[in-house]
């Protein structure tokens, strides 16, 4: 059972053991081919408490939300930072799924979906108060998703993400296991990367024609026009948050929150106890939990298969690896030519099998593919080839440890 314990006492203690283990980490790992790996993966598993920060300072208990659990859903970031006129939780760039989380943080991809369709201009939702029309809702939204893309770009899938660790942790035990890796073709994995792109098409375009009746004043499809205060409508409780529906994000962190007693499984399985393939519960459906299924055993295969996929990834490349925002993007990583051998170790190692790294010949080599875990930059054996650079300065370099 969690204890319940003031921010200002948790927080600095949690910060503490974050600066400890790091310091640790960077001075007590004999292989230096895997010392930022393993900081990365310490970073990971510290980022998930964090990152649902109610999990660790509550409040717990709360009257509204008990018959669910002691998930602590009242704690909102967002208001606090934008007063009443944001109040599903501080934007961010990776799956911080708002169903298991509450409103602390929020994933930006259930936010657009969201503020389209029901809640584009109706002031009520899921307890939530919205005193902002939609499209504002939406610009809040796309510029904390911009700002934070420019600032750390695609770290946030390498080093934060939840789903990521997931899928970390899968490699680990296949290759623990000694299974045998799925090989794609670089071709092949080119294509699947535009897959991003048209699911985060296709979750936006159906939220738009889902919200017609609010947006343009006229239904597309019958029956979707909002039924009373919440904006709620005959599909809303099916067809909210399109891509939210398969996201295998969404079951993962609800099955987690059950087994560790944070939300009571009992009430989930009679939110969805209509049909057995009922696909419209809020949390644990046929349908997601199926592809989440499908998911594990893909990552069981072939490492972080799923970030080739992601929509939210998508977007997030579309704010820090595509022109205009390549320019201004503050981390980067960078190839000095004259001092690679192309020797090939960072394509092989690439969990994502990011190209550029390896074909590119100088400069900047972020693509929309690379999350920047810097996996490549730690085996690289050229002193000096491989850099991560923040705003023009160098934070690691790759080293010769051949030597």
């Amino acid at each position: 059972m969690p204890i319940e314990l003031p921010a200002n006492i948790v927080l600095p203690i949690f910060a503490a053991v974050i600066i400890l283990g790091i310091f640790l980490i960077l001075k007590l790992t004999k292989d230096k081919t895997r010392n930022i790996s393993t900081l990365r993966l310490f970073i990971q598993i510290m980022a998930v408490p964090l990152m649902f920060l109610g999990l660790i300072i509550g409040p717990f208990y709360t009257e509204l939300w008990l018959p669910m659990g002691i998930t602590p859903r009242n704690l909102l970031l967002g208001a606090n930072f934008f007063g009443t006129q944001f109040p599903d939780g501080l934007t961010v760039p990776f799956m911080a799924c708002y169903y298991s989380n509450g409103r602390t943080i929020t994933c930006g991809l259930w936010q657009l979906q969201a503020y389209i369709f029901p809640y584009y201009n109706y002031a009520n939702g899921y307890n939530a108060v919205y005193s902002i029309a939609g499209i504002e809702k939406i610009a809040m939204t796309i510029a904390l998703l911009i700002s934070a893309s420019i600032v750390f770009g695609k770290a946030f899938c390498g080093w934060i993400c939840p789903f990521g660790l997931y899928m970390d942790i899968l490699t680990r035990i296949r290759k623990f296991f000694r299974f045998r890796r799925l090989h794609i073709s670089d071709k092949s994995n080119a294509k699947i990367a535009q897959l991003r792109y048209i699911a985060l098409a296709v979750a936006l375009i159906i939220s738009v024609i889902l919200s017609s009746y609010a947006i343009f004043g006229t239904e597309f499809i019958p029956g979707t026009t909002p039924a009373g205060p919440t904006g709620q409508s005959g599909y809303s409780g099916a067809l909210n948050e399109p891509f939210c529906l398969v996201c295998p994000m969404r079951p993962l962190c609800i099955l987690a929150e059950c087994s560790v007693g944070l939300m009571k499984f009992s009430y989930i399985e009679a939110i969805g106890a209509q049909s057995p393939f009922w696909i419209s519960s809020f949390y644990v459906s046929s349908l997601n939990l199926i592809i989440l299924i499908v998911i594990t055993i893909l990552a069981l295969m072939h490492r972080r298969i799923f970030c080739r996929i992601c929509p939210l990834g998508g977007l997030i490349s579309l704010f820090s690896t595509f022109t205009p925002f390549k320019q201004i993007a503050l981390t980067k990583l960078e190839k000095n030519e004259q001092k690679c051998k192309k020797c090939g170790v960072c394509k092989r190692v690439c969990p994502t099998q990011a190209t550029d790294v390896y074909e590119k010949k100088d400069g900047d080599v972020t693509e929309s593919k690379c999350i920047l875990c810097a996996r490549c930059l730690e085996t690289c054996p050229n002193e000096g080839a491989l850099s991560l650079k923040f705003a023009g300065k160098t934070v690691m370099d790759s080293r010769n440890w051949l030597e």
